[in-house]
């Protein structure tokens, strides 16, 4: 390395950003002389226990415990056996961190991971820079809208977060990055010792440039690919978590947990409160309380979450009609079927269908079209057997989440 790019001081040039038609990429511009806390990096930390008066804010109350709650599903999420196993597999195919963080993180996303960059482990170890880091971090969750965000920081790394929903709620990220698109020049180089003196960072110069060109380089199309790559797996954590809700039965009745039992096997058919009520030895009044108390949602919000669960699992299935899915999963009507999904999972069975084997023509760079009628005629041969019956052999059970009572995604 030649010693001037560490002596001499010549000032910034912008780097060119590659754009993306499913990935925002935005450029975060240098913060010289960067004094934020992390009170003024996040403005939700004063709803935490011991912030002074909105302890006594009931509203406060109910956001605090449902960020507790919502922290304690990531942590489940992220030690869980198919997480830890996409991590690794992640990494050695990649080489880059991946972590998994709720959205009332304010702690460095991949702190502690043995993939983190090398510069900006260096980095985080001041408090200057660590603030900065945080404050980026912040900037790429917020970023994600439907879509994964691409962020650029200050020293010209770039950062992507993928969210990951239940129903149209975000709980957590998955978040990785620090990375390079094309490889750094002496004047990228100088920048970013111009910013490290800008901001008095107590670091050696010389071990900052050299971890800083050791930082990965890799070609956008490759980033992007590697990013849709994670968006699947984000839904894949959104199915778990539901799972993970479903199996948070503490404090839960016995007479709830046969209700729920019930109308997961009976889910396909016409489902009467009073006779789930019967099965769990309650009056109909009373079995109405207790199961919205444990639930988080009322009885046919309950039932509904049963089946649109279900029915995204035959979705995939392109010899399945939406019509025929409407019906084999319970619904009376198309209509109330439409009408019910897009509430729940936040668009239409159709855009639902047609955003998944979108992200699969993106992933795979090659179409994908729906099977043709006469197609689907070979996978239904004339028979004695009735077609629900081959339907419901081929479905796999879906899981509905129990919601705590004041959850960010309780209905």
């Amino acid at each position: 390395m030649n010693t001037s790019l560490v002596d001499n001081m010549l000032k910034p040039n912008t780097l060119n950003t590659p754009q993306d038609s499913t990935t925002k990429i935005e450029h975060n511009e240098p913060l010289p002389q960067l004094q934020i806390a992390l009170r003024q990096a996040s403005p939700t930390v004063s709803r935490l226990p011991g912030a002074g008066p909105a302890d006594s804010n009931p509203k406060s109350d109910n956001l605090t415990n449902a960020a507790a709650s919502n922290n304690r599903l990531v942590e489940s999420l992220a030690g869980s056996k198919i997480f830890r196993e996409y991590q690794q597999a992640f990494a050695e195919a990649t080489g880059l961190p991946l972590t998994l963080r709720a959205v009332q993180s304010w702690q460095l996303a991949h702190q502690g991971n043995r993939n983190q960059n090398g510069f900006c482990a260096l980095m985080s170890k001041e408090s200057h820079s660590c603030a900065a880091c945080l404050r980026m971090q912040q900037q790429v969750c917020d970023g994600v809208n439907g879509v994964p965000c691409t962020l650029r920081c200050q020293f010209g790394l770039n950062e992507s977060a993928v969210g990951v929903k239940i129903g149209k709620e975000i709980i957590a990220y998955l978040q990785t990055g620090q990375v390079f698109f094309k490889a750094p020049k002496p004047e990228q180089i100088n920048r970013v010792l111009d910013q490290i003196k800008a901001l008095a960072l107590n670091v050696d110069r010389r071990e900052a440039v050299q971890l800083y060109n050791e930082t990965p380089v890799v070609q956008p199309g490759e980033y992007q690919a590697t990013i849709r790559l994670l968006q699947f797996f984000a839904d894949q954590l959104g199915v778990l978590a539901n799972q993970f809700l479903l199996q948070q039965k503490d404090a839960e009745p016995a007479q709830i947990t046969r209700a729920r039992q019930y109308i997961e096997a009976h889910s396909q058919e016409d489902l009467f409160l009073t006779v789930v009520a019967r099965q769990a030895g309650m009056s109909t009044s009373y079995f109405c309380k207790r199961f919205r108390k444990v639930t988080g949602v009322n009885f046919s919000r309950y039932v509904s979450c049963v089946r649109v669960e279900k029915a995204k699992n035959l979705l995939p299935n392109l010899n399945y009609r939406v019509s025929e899915i409407a019906f084999e999963v319970g619904f009376q009507s198309l209509t109330n079927f439409n009408r019910i999904f897009k509430v729940i999972a936040g668009q239409s069975p159709t855009e639902y269908r047609r955003h998944l084997f979108t992200n699969l023509e993106q992933g795979n760079e090659r179409k994908c079209t729906l099977t043709p009628t006469s197609a689907r005629k070979r996978f239904h041969p004339n028979s004695n057997r009735s077609t629900t019956t081959h339907r419901r052999e081929n479905s796999t059970m879906a899981t509905a989440p129990i919601l705590e009572r004041n959850s960010p995604y309780a209905f």
